[in-house]
């Protein structure tokens, strides 16, 4: 069985480069089949409203809970000190879990203006150990820093859209600048052709693997963290199948001409969810 090797946090903990993105699956024998299969990182969020089939999962599996390690997210519509604070408390009583491993702002929502004041719950509930980590997800450098101009403290991870087509190279290199951890959300490109493009199907025939592992090879050598989600037994243990080869300079100069800008999400200036 293969598992992922564990990135350093600038916090001291260790999370798992690899992990399994639940975004659209609420079954929790999947779960349960992807953590047999080696994850041992879940990816959720209370927006996904699959909390509770997460935390079936984490109960029901056989791996002690030490060696799990559990993301969540507030979402804008709880953004604020005592409404971040209630929030987790909800999502730590859906899940059944007494913490969780990492913490995450789900977006900036600048407009709003409530995130330094999540980020102050958020640290607190570091504090009193009801999660281990706490970062950020879509956020911009700007919003990076002012979070640490005004609290001192740095995000531990940042998790935000990275694929070929849309690779945030200054992004990347601003969190790495900052001691934060990048972590990919659709690193495969969904609603996109990439797994189709010929350079990636070129590589992959290259390396005798499907263009998913090609892809998330990609990610693992740019020294970030991806979260591909499957719900398919067969793909998303090949998924986790990506530490038995390593691409070549020439492989990573050709994935590097696939960035054409193509973002699939919301940009962080501007998104809004509540």
């Amino acid at each position: 069985m293969t598992t992922s090797p564990l990135l350093e946090l600038n916090d001291g903990h260790r999370m798992p480069q690899l992990g399994f993105g639940t975004y659209g699956i609420d079954d929790p024998d999947t779960f349960v089949a992807a953590i047999d299969a080696g994850y041992r990182l879940l990816d959720t969020a209370k927006r996904y409203e699959n909390e509770s089939q997460v935390g079936q999962c984490v109960a029901a599996s056989s791996v002690p809970r030490e060696e799990l390690f559990v993301t969540t997210k507030v979402p804008g519509d709880d953004q604020g000190y005592e409404s971040t604070l209630a929030s987790l408390e909800s999502s730590l009583e859906r899940l059944g879990l007494d913490y969780v491993d990492l913490y995450l702002i789900h977006w900036p929502l600048p407009r709003v203006d409530r995130y330094v004041d999540t980020w102050r719950a958020m640290i607190d509930l570091r504090e009193r150990g009801l999660t281990r980590s706490i970062g950020v997800s879509n956020f911009l450098p700007e919003h990076v820093d002012r979070l640490i101009e005004e609290t001192g403290v740095v995000p531990a991870v940042n998790q935000i859209e990275l694929h070929p087509y849309f690779p945030q190279a200054e992004q990347r290199a601003a969190d790495a600048d900052r001691g934060i951890v990048t972590q990919s959300w659709s690193p495969l490109g969904r609603k996109s052709d990439l797994l189709d493009h010929p350079t990636i199907r070129t590589v992959a025939q290259k390396h005798e693997v499907d263009p998913g592992r090609v892809i998330l090879r990609w990610h693992v050598q740019l020294g970030v963290a991806p979260i591909p989600k499957s719900a398919t037994p067969e793909r998303f243990r090949g998924n986790l199948d990506v530490f038995s080869f390593e691409l070549d300079e020439d492989d990573m100069n050709r994935m590097a001409d696939l960035d054409n800008g193509g973002r699939i999400g919301g940009d962080p200036r501007t998104h809004e969810e509540f």
